[in-house]
């Protein structure tokens, strides 16, 4: 409940003061802040009130949403945007409050433990990332300096405090550590791709947002309908087969992506289609896994730092994109099926998508492939 007020309180401000740049960053912050504890929170039900057996179908039919708002996003807003005015996008989420009454009926009591939130660990850690990702946008060495200087600090903290932000005895979890490490990799990677194909297509195909929207949206609704097939397949099969039709069919997307840029764009949108449905077979099986690998008592902070690390993978990703892009740092000819006037720099960035989905599933395989999940 504090999660979506703050979210809301972010939406509010933003409407208040869209001619002013600074708040309208600052509203944004804000919502993200709040938004940010729906996810994590919504895994920890998961991982605390369904049992094992029940948990792939349920986070498919969870990641299926995530997949079709990613698609419905963008087509709603460009909407809102030509019809009306971008400042408008910050009431959508105030409907949001309709939810609250829902929770309070349906989800139980928890059962209060004590403790306190260690805040000097988390401003620590929060602001060690925001360095770093702002050093992946302006590689300036005072913030690279900054960021690592607060995570050593971090690691030192958390050691020290009774009560730390994260358990170290929990990063000691080798198959939970390997968990964050491929979740970072494969999410800053779909990131790399939400965050360029709009401007791809603007770039190259001249559309506009509203034209863009409806290009992804096929994606969207054929995550909606595989999202459940990939939690039911990683119930039945394991989440290790789940991972590897998704791995599969999200490179393929990428290495197709990559040749077809001079095609219609419609053979763009059919190849989005299997990078959403590899994506979710991906985000369905990996939380799977993760959450069988952490006793009871580690699922609330666990989950959460999992879904922390996917947030922060994808703010990576868009700066590293972003960077890479306004340099133009790989506009030479790579892929030879590629003849895209003016395409290279689009195509190269998705062939390292492609390789970088690959390295992530062999750390996947690697670590998940041959060790035992602890028993729930």
């Amino acid at each position: 409940m504090i999660g979506i007020i703050v979210y809301n309180i972010g939406s509010i401000v933003g409407i208040v003061c869209q001619a002013w740049y600074p708040a309208v960053i600052a509203a944004r912050a804000i919502q993200g802040a709040g938004a940010s504890a729906i996810p994590a929170l919504i895994m920890v039900v998961v991982a605390k009130y369904f049992l094992p057996a029940d948990r792939g179908k349920v986070f498919g039919i969870l990641n299926s949403t995530v997949a079709f708002a990613i698609g419905i996003g963008p087509v709603l807003g460009g909407f809102i945007s030509a019809a009306y005015h971008w400042s408008f996008l910050f009431l959508i989420p105030l409907f949001t409050l309709i939810s609250i009454p829902f929770f309070r009926k349906v989800l139980p009591d928890d059962e209060l433990r004590g403790g306190k939130v260690d805040i000097p660990g988390a401003a620590m850690i929060g602001l060690s990332i925001a360095s770093l990702v702002l050093f992946c946008t302006d590689p300036t060495w005072y913030y690279f300096i900054i960021g690592a200087a607060l995570m050593v600090g971090f690691i030192v903290h958390i050691r020290r405090v009774d009560h730390p932000f994260i358990e170290p005895s929990l990063l000691a979890n080798r198959l939970f550590r390997s968990g964050l490490i491929v979740s970072f990799i494969l999410n800053c990677t779909v990131m790399s791709i939400m965050f360029v194909m709009p401007l791809l297509l603007s770039d190259l195909k001249g559309l506009n947002t509203s034209a863009i929207g409806w290009i992804l949206f096929p994606g969207a609704i054929s995550a909606v309908v595989f999202g459940p097939i990939g939690g039911g397949l990683a119930d039945k099969r394991g989440n290790n087969f789940v991972i590897a039709i998704g791995v599969t069919l999200l490179a393929c997307s990428l290495i197709m992506l990559s040749s077809l840029l001079g095609m219609n764009v419609w053979f763009i949108s059919g190849a989005m289609v299997l990078t959403y449905i590899g994506f979710s077979f991906i985000q369905t099986a990996l939380a799977n896994s993760v959450s069988l690998t952490l006793d009871m008592e580690q699922t609330g902070v666990g989950m959460g730092l999992f879904n922390l690390v996917g947030f922060i993978s994808g703010a990576v990703g868009a700066a590293a994109v972003a960077r890479v892009l306004d340099k133009k740092l790989m506009n030479f000819p790579l892929n030879p099926l590629m003849h895209e006037v003016g395409g290279y720099l689009y195509s190269n960035l998705l062939l390292v998508c492609a390789v970088a989905v690959v390295v992530g599933a062999t750390v996947f395989f690697r670590s998940y492939g041959t060790m035992k999940f602890k028993s729930q």
